[in-house]
């Protein structure tokens, strides 16, 4: 059963209606109803494309965290090869909510990274929703260091509502951890490439995105805080979270104008959840892009655009 979101609620009433009419033609084959089943999809069609053309950074938030949307694994089971799982940060613990390890990525050997949330309760909780434990950056930062030592490219791809606030995380240095990670991504000397799938949620995700290029899919959203988290600072009201989405430019396309994001990848009518396959090919035809882009440059220089990017970060933005 598919999942709709708040706003899209006349949009399941009217693909409700039009499965109801097939349903009922089924079960009796007298009965003629393609016609008008097929009115009610052209109108549903034209009205996904009225809400999708026109998202508040609220809606943004919402379409970013739908549970339908591929996660890490989809990606990487779609779009690398000979994938080989490395596990643990050999200090504490393996952190399923980062996965990663080496693959090939259109022939060429890589390392990939990324934030798994899973896709149902029993993967979400094994998965602890993508909020990952110290152990998950310093795990992160173990295959940076092996793909440094071997000259391999990585990937990573991001989506977490940011890194777990939980006792046990804390006492196990969770902010160190974050800061060695995105300590690692400006020090290693082979390209860096990230793409925010869904969520890029504060610090949990700048430890993996302070890349060479960092691409966004066209409704994913990247903040230093949530909008609830926002605004029960700002306010001490999480309710206007809408309000603080939008102070907070977290869409892609706010992003895009600061220097932040590097490319937006179009998602098809409607969000990646309403047609997986061609979201996770979108995004490969990306991540080929911007490995070819770096293709060539050497160590010291691909260090040296890399922290010349993040010094200028937001100059753009204030220019204009």
């Amino acid at each position: 059963m598919a999942h709709y979101l708040d706003f899209e609620k006349p949009l399941a009433e009217i693909e409700g209606k039009a499965e109801e009419l097939r349903a009922m033609a089924r079960t009796n084959a007298e009965m003629d109803i393609e016609a008008e089943a097929k009115a009610l999809d052209r109108k549903a069609e034209q009205l996904l494309t009225d809400l999708y053309s026109k998202l508040s950074p609220w809606r943004k938030c919402q379409v970013a965290r739908h549970p339908e949307r591929p996660h890490c694994r989809d990606y990487i089971d779609a779009l690398f090869t000979e994938y080989t799982p490395l596990a643990g940060d050999r200090n504490f613990a393996d952190d399923n909510a980062v996965m990663g390890g080496l693959a090939r990525f259109n022939d060429t050997p890589v390392v990939v990274i990324g934030h798994e949330k899973g896709h149902d309760t029993t993967s979400r909780i094994e998965h602890n929703f993508g909020m990952a434990r110290p152990e998950g950056y310093r795990k992160a930062v173990r295959l940076m260091d092996m793909a440094d030592r071997f000259g391999l490219p990585v990937v990573t791809l991001i989506d977490t509502p940011g890194a777990y606030p939980g006792k046990g995380a804390e006492e196990r240095g969770q902010s160190e951890a974050i800061a060695r990670s995105t300590e690692k991504c400006l020090q290693i000397k082979v390209p860096l490439v990230a793409v925010v799938t869904g969520e890029g949620g504060s610090g949990g995700a700048v430890a993996f995105a302070t890349a060479n290029r960092v691409a966004m899919l066209e409704h994913s959203v990247y903040s230093v805080i949530s909008p609830e988290g926002c605004a029960s600072i700002l306010w001490k009201d999480g309710g206007r979270m809408k309000e603080a989405a939008e102070a907070l430019r977290l869409t892609a396309q706010d992003l895009q104008t600061l220097g932040v994001c590097d490319r937006i990848i179009k998602e098809p009518k409607g969000g990646a959840h309403r047609d997986r396959a061609a979201a996770i090919a979108e995004v490969g035809r990306a991540i080929a892009a911007m490995l070819d882009e770096l293709d060539g440059s050497k160590g010291a220089e691909l260090v040296q655009a890399r922290r010349a990017k993040f010094l200028n970060m937001g100059a753009r933005g204030l220019a204009a």
